[in-house]
């Protein structure tokens, strides 16, 4: 049995893309607490830092030690440069989709036993995954990947993961899992499935592997109870984040009113009732606006277990955010002309979304629309009864022509591509047609943070850059790191 003292006391949350890195996630375990990965399109990370040389070795090292020998060696041979790109667009990989060819899930397999595999590398600390219940197509080949890994946490909110605690049971046991496949047009009760069977991936039938402990990310206290009482299997605790949290927050529940600026208008009636959280008998972590020592200390009064913390970690020298973009973000937010919007119209995925602008780099990013990454795609069914796929922030006509409504796209932005290319690894858009040589011109980054990094000034005092290792102290000490 889990007792209270032998859990973490702060979770690094987990933001992607790519944000909450193997690097980050590795030393914050080192630390004694919950280090995550971020589990969102880490294969096209993977692809992608492959194509950039693997200058370090690491990519590859993780690659060796995949005990399928032979996804590794294929995924090197056509995607590993030594060279790197040489100024060369990068190589995509293919949509997902409802069915797709084993060695597309094998990737993505592969990608999050990576980045799990080296977060857990050189201590014997705990690590965790997470992953976003929206995002239904990879989900099931992640978490095996993560599972031969040795991840000991899974955290999953985006959506209600009802599913999933019977889906670890099953991977952990080497065993097929299945998902309902939500599919517009199709009732929950005629839902397809995506199923997953490890055998038929090259999994060993007879490995013993570990079922992870899952946490559920919930907004609401009746969530959580529903989760607790009607899962497939056993949910091992929540985190409570509430609409400060950076990244996809949950639509404010008293309807769809906007403010003055356009941004949804929580209330009351968004706040979790912690007395119902603490009848559940679970652990929980309290998150969004929880980065600091005293808000450490409400949490673990209010009967919590701890605290969740995204935007502290985001900014810190081991995140995976570009660091020459970190920097300018966190000049911005010393100077005080930084701003964060929630926008509930950025995201394709239509949860309202943080977004973070400065002078000269607009919440709004200027870009040719295109879906070339594809991970927030809605599935929906055809005249014809097949499944077809589009995303309303693809180019207008294309969605259009898909059945799809106009006003659907207006304000969306690609949040897959803005995001990866904030952690250094923008697409180039355009070649010269004369050279075949590409352009300058990059996919524009896309920041989002919670609403604590207004104020993180006070935090970095007169620094201009920090450690994990300084957050977490900061968070247990009682008071600001010094500077």
């Amino acid at each position: 049995m889990t007792t209270q003292a032998s859990l973490p006391v702060i979770i690094q949350g987990g933001m992607g893309v790519g944000v909450s890195r193997w690097l980050l996630a590795r030393e914050v375990s080192r630390l004694g607490q919950l280090g995550v990965v971020s589990g969102t399109a880490l294969d096209s990370l993977l692809v992608r830092r492959l194509q950039d040389g693997d200058t370090d070795g690491e990519m590859r090292r993780a690659i060796d030690a995949f005990p399928i020998p032979e996804v590794g060696a294929s995924v090197l041979r056509r995607y590993f440069l030594p060279n790197g790109r040489e100024g060369q667009p990068y190589t995509l990989l293919p949509l997902y989709k409802q069915h797709v060819s084993v060695a597309r899930q094998q990737l993505t397999m592969l990608a999050n036993f990576v980045e799990v595999f080296l977060a857990k590398s050189g201590h014997d600390g705990v690590v965790g995954i997470n992953l976003l219940t929206k995002l239904q197509l990879p989900n099931l080949a992640s978490l095996y990947g993560a599972i031969l890994a040795g991840v000991d946490y899974v955290l999953m909110g985006a959506g209600i993961p009802r599913e999933i605690p019977l889906a670890l049971d099953l991977l952990a046991a080497n065993a097929p899992a299945s998902l309902r496949f939500d599919v517009e047009g199709i009732a929950a009760a005629d839902a397809p499935l995506l199923t997953f069977d490890p055998v038929a991936h090259g999994a060993d039938a007879t490995w013993r592997l570990t079922r992870p402990r899952f946490l559920a990310i919930v907004a609401a206290s009746s969530l959580a109870a529903t989760l607790a009482r009607k899962a497939s299997g056993r949910v091992d605790g929540f985190v409570v984040e509430g609409p400060t949290a950076g990244g996809h927050n949950a639509p404010a529940r008293g309807g769809g009113a906007l403010s003055a600026t356009g941004e949804p208008i929580y209330g009351e009636r968004d706040a979790v009732d912690l007395a119902k959280m603490r009848e559940l008998g679970l652990p929980f972590w309290l998150a969004g606006g929880t980065g600091s020592p005293q808000q450490l200390q409400h949490a673990l009064t209010e009967g919590a277990a701890g605290i969740q913390v995204g935007t502290l970690f985001a900014y810190c020298d081991e995140s995976g955010f570009e660091t020459e973009l970190k920097a300018t973000v966190l000049e911005h937010a010393r100077m005080g002309d930084l701003a964060i919007r929630t926008d509930p119209r950025t995201s394709p995925t239509g949860f309202p979304f943080k977004v973070v602008s400065w002078p000269g780099h607009p919440a709004t990013l200027e870009r040719e629309r295109r879906c070339d990454l594809g991970y927030l795609r809605n599935a929906y069914q055809r005249d014809d009864g097949r499944i077809g796929y589009r995303c309303p922030a693809e180019p207008e006509q294309d969605y259009v022509n898909k059945g799809g409504l106009l006003a659907d796209t207006i304000g969306r932005q690609c949040v897959c591509n803005g995001l990866i290319s904030a952690v250094g690894m923008p697409q180039a858009l355009h070649t010269n047609e004369s050279t075949n040589e590409p352009t300058k011109d990059e996919e524009p980054a896309l920041i989002t943070s919670g609403d604590e990094l207004l104020h993180i000034g006070a935090f970095l005092g007169s620094r201009a850059s920090y450690t994990a290792r300084d957050v977490v102290e900061y968070l247990q000490s009682g008071g600001y790191a010094s500077s």
